[in-house]
């Protein structure tokens, strides 16, 4: 199929909308959704007729393969809405590429770009009024995929749902985050499926991270899985330090995600001529760099949070703080960024996908 190639859009509206009781002064992120979702079905081999419906409950049998071997695959973004009502996308290719890589790796059916691009940007058009324009705030749009086929059978399902659902959201963090490094659990291996968006991959994050917070920290700084000798992440976030000048951050591989946030802020960093090395980054040099004061700063960055501070860390039962700066690249890179996605400043970039 051509990456274009799309059957018309089945809409069917909600019968009324539930918008004018959404708080849009006091959003929390992820907890109120739009009226109406994008969805469409793969069935005996190839993607049926895509439709528009209001937001709804999904009827799936007990024997649905989603529930016993977890075929589930999503992304992440955001849409925006300038002074002029202008509708925005930032960089949704990189989005669509990232699902199929997802969907490749847990032996999915890859998405034709039509059905991800034109569905998308259909259902925006009919949500129109659910972006939020408070300052910090944005539509946070998830699609996803699972498995619907059904049997017990360890095999892929030979049926799949693909679904968009939009969320207006405020921020996702507020203020600086401590977090934990950690030193038993891993996120994920060499030959694993950390670098795709896969459900379980955040499932087995949840109980470490609930250890972390019992111990007074909001996330965990993830290690190497063969040796805990080196930082990978921070929590669901692609991690960057700042030791004196020089921008660091780990080089993506099987274990950790292609972050788009990440390659935007390398990018920037390129442009604006900050030094900067990708490479790996053992705990104790941060460690090194804070006693000796060159930690200037470490940050996580993806599509929720944009850029979230981190505040100190802990390590072996020991507290290490950040200075606090008046001007930090963290602050830098949240600005151009956010400036980007709402239309306030130029895109040299062309990452800034206008949709209506």
């Amino acid at each position: 199929m051509a990456k274009n190639d799309m059957e018309d859009i089945l809409i069917k509206t909600a019968e009324s909308s539930k918008i004018d009781s959404v708080d849009f002064s006091n959003l929390e992120f992820g907890k109120n959704f739009s009226d109406h979702m994008f969805v469409c079905d793969f069935e005996n081999g190839k993607w049926q007729k895509p439709r528009i419906v209001p937001f709804e409950p999904i009827s799936l049998m007990p024997s649905s393969k989603i529930f016993h071997y977890g075929q589930s695959i999503f992304e992440g973004m955001k849409a925006y809405k300038d002074e002029n009502e202008q509708v925005f996308l930032f960089r949704p290719i990189d989005n669509f590429n990232r699902l199929n890589i997802s969907a490749k790796r847990l032996a999915m059916p890859e998405l034709p770009e039509g059905y991800f691009m034109n569905g998308l940007k259909e259902l925006l058009k009919v949500e129109k009024d659910w972006i939020p324009t408070a300052e910090g705030s944005a539509l946070y749009i998830r699609p996803f995929m699972f498995a619907t086929g059904q049997g017990f059978h360890a095999s892929p399902a030979d049926s799949y749902k693909f679904i968009i659902a939009f969320a207006p959201s405020g921020s996702y963090f507020s203020g600086k985050v401590k977090v934990l490094i950690e030193e038993k659990y891993s996120r994920s291996a060499n030959g694993g499926v950390g670098f795709a968006k896969a459900g379980g991959n955040y499932a087995g994050q949840f109980y470490p991270t609930q250890l972390a917070k019992e111990k007074g920290y909001h996330q965990v700084i993830w290690t190497d899985d063969n040796t805990h000798e080196y930082i990978e992440e921070a929590g669901a976030m692609n991690i960057f330090a700042r030791i004196n000048d020089t921008l660091l951050t780990v080089p993506t591989s099987d274990r950790i995600l292609d972050g788009i946030t990440r390659r935007s802020i390398l990018k920037i960093a390129e442009a604006e001529g900050i030094n900067v090395e990708v490479r790996k980054i053992k705990v104790t040099e941060l460690i090194e760099a804070s006693e000796n004061g060159s930690l200037k700063e470490l940050f996580g960055a993806g599509t929720a949070a944009v850029v979230s501070p981190i505040s100190g860390f802990g390590f072996k039962g020991k507290d290490y703080q950040l200075p606090e700066l008046d001007d930090t690249y963290g602050a830098f890179f949240k600005k151009r960024i956010t400036d980007i996605q709402t239309n306030k400043t130029e895109d040299p970039f062309g990452w800034r996908i206008k949709v209506c």
